[in-house]
């Protein structure tokens, strides 16, 4: 899919998107649903993007009361079908907004959806088969995996040992460890390990704890994700080990950002991904329909590193995450 932003664009605001659709003119008052189903909190990036989606809902409905913002969450794959199934089963969809689970079990069932003329927004996870999503918001996760590697070549002085953490079979997922991978691969860094955690914290403690028992040597540790990284650290901390120079995440928890402000030796730089592109998702969903604005295309985040001399900007103690 042609994309309609440079791939370190920013994401359009919500609020931009509000502006843009009250100032459409004549409002249609044809009734109109739109689905949004999304995983449920079962970590702090996950809880973000339930408060975002929450807000978004409310606030799409008091402006536009033609539209109604059906919200689902599902604790698993399977559950989140399941949910998909009945929503179709029960109601006309005009626009599905979905945050996939996990990627290759619910490209079908969303395939499926969109055979009815559903309009499909897709956010983060991307689906296996990416012809059908109508849009697609999400950060760059290669640009995560790859800007994190570099910063860390540069530190190691391009040579040491290192351990990785994944999150769940996912495109993202894949993304960031392709981005990281590739970097490294032009080094003298050497990957001792590589395993699924699950963006679990701790899943990722009990696998750090497996690393450090196997390898008496780790100069680096990367989490592709900060709930990880957090069960990452308390491992290392509780084994007592030195030899770990860093341990870095992504997504840019206010927790982690708390650290790198503070100038954390072991957790210097993150970078952002953050939750609140549900929100704008569903903004861009609903301009289909009040905004006379259609909205075709990939829009990507840039994942700039985040450092002590501009955290700062990506710090927001009010937010979930």
């Amino acid at each position: 899919m042609k994309s309609l932003l440079p791939r370190a664009g920013i994401l359009l605001s919500s609020a931009a998107l509000a502006l843009v659709m009250s100032f459409s003119g004549a409002q249609a008052q044809e009734k109109k649903t739109i689905a949004v189903s999304i995983p449920a909190a079962t970590h702090g990036w996950t809880g973000g993007v339930v408060y975002h989606a929450e807000q978004a809902e409310k606030e799409i409905e008091a402006s536009f009361p033609n539209i109604d913002v059906v919200l689902s969450t599902a604790s698993s794959a399977p559950a989140q079908v399941s949910s998909l199934e009945d929503l179709a089963a029960t109601r006309k969809l005009d626009a599905l907004v979905i945050l996939p689970f996990t990627s290759e079990e619910l490209t079908s069932p969303v395939e499926q959806i969109k055979q009815s003329g559903t309009f499909i927004s897709v956010v983060d996870r991307g689906l296996t088969d990416p012809n059908v999503q109508d849009l697609y918001v999400a950060g760059d996760n290669i640009a995560v995996g790859a800007n994190t590697a570099r910063w860390l070549v540069d530190k190691l002085g391009g040579e040491g040992e290192i351990v990785v953490l994944r999150g769940i079979p996912t495109v993202i997922d894949d993304e960031r460890i392709k981005g990281f991978s590739d970097v490294i691969a032009e080094s003298k860094i050497k990957i001792l390990d590589i395993q699924y955690a699950n963006w679990n914290q701790d899943e990722a403690f009990k696998l750090m704890q497996d690393y450090l028992a196997k390898y008496p040597r780790i100069d680096a540790v990367w989490a592709n994700d900060d709930d990880m990284l957090l069960g990452v650290l308390e491992a290392i901390d509780s084994a007592g080990r030195k030899d770990v120079k860093y341990a870095l995440g992504g997504n840019g928890m206010k927790q982690v950002i708390e650290m790198v402000k503070a100038g954390d030796e072991r957790t210097p730089i993150s970078t952002p991904y953050p939750p609140s592109m549900i929100k704008s998702a569903i903004y861009m969903t609903a301009a289909q329909f009040n905004g006379q604005a259609p909205m075709r295309g990939s829009f990507l985040l840039g994942a700039p590193l985040i450092t002590p001399d501009n955290a700062d900007q990506f710090y927001f103690p009010d937010s979930p995450f």
